[in-house]
């Protein structure tokens, strides 16, 4: 394992680097050892500065989980709502959904644990970020089924936040898994079911012919 780099005050970088670079050594603490098992001690020597230059970014451990659990919770909808803009397919939709998600599950250094399966989950400021990212990717979703069907926003909102919180949950689910069940099987298990069940609700002007 390589050591961690040695404080160095010498050393000034602009403050949007360093910020930059206290919260990618966090996000790779608290990703190892969970929030309450990490100390503002490790991420100083991890990023290579003195536990005051960190105070100058972050009044706090809190603060600071925060801000990166911000961070990924908005790459996560950034993902969503790029797939729905990429394709007028709703099959290739759900399914590129569900891709980008699972990809970004797998990707190590994306803080997928760091935020959705944290051991601040409990913490109403972390509850209220995870809600908020369901929310919002239900509402992406929302907005296309709005566009193509008859159904009112409340009901098109409804479907597309049990569509992202299916996605969550699997992911939940599958984290701990990954060595007996591959991405590409899960992702095809969850398509089958997602789409066989918006591909029951009719468009504005034809039933929707399911793919054969």
């Amino acid at each position: 394992m390589t050591s961690p780099p040695t404080p160095d005050r010498r050393v000034r970088l602009p403050r949007g680097e360093r910020r930059a670079q206290l919260l990618g050594a966090a996000l790779a603490a608290f990703a190892e050892s969970g929030f309450h098992a990490t100390a503002m001690d490790d991420i100083a020597v991890r990023a290579g500065v003195s536990k005051p230059v960190l105070y100058q970014h972050f009044d706090s451990k809190l603060d600071l989980y925060l801000a990166i659990a911000e961070s990924v919770a908005e790459e996560v909808v950034q993902r969503i709502e790029g797939v729905l803009d990429s394709t007028e397919s709703n099959h290739a939709r759900i399914s590129g959904c569900l891709s980008s998600f699972f990809e970004f599950v797998e990707q190590p250094s994306s803080g997928y644990p760091v935020l959705f399966r944290s051991d601040m989950a409990s913490d109403p400021a972390v509850a209220t970020i995870l809600e908020r990212t369901r929310r919002a990717c239900g509402e992406s979703m929302g907005r296309v089924l709005a566009e193509e069907t008859e159904l009112s926003w409340d009901e098109c909102v409804l479907l597309g936040t049990t569509m992202a919180g299916m996605a969550q949950a699997a992911a939940v689910s599958w984290y701990d898994r990954r060595g007996t069940m591959t991405r590409e099987r899960v992702l095809e298990l969850l398509s089958t079911i997602a789409w066989r069940g918006l591909g029951a609700v009719p468009p504005r002007s034809s039933p929707l012919a399911l793919p054969g």
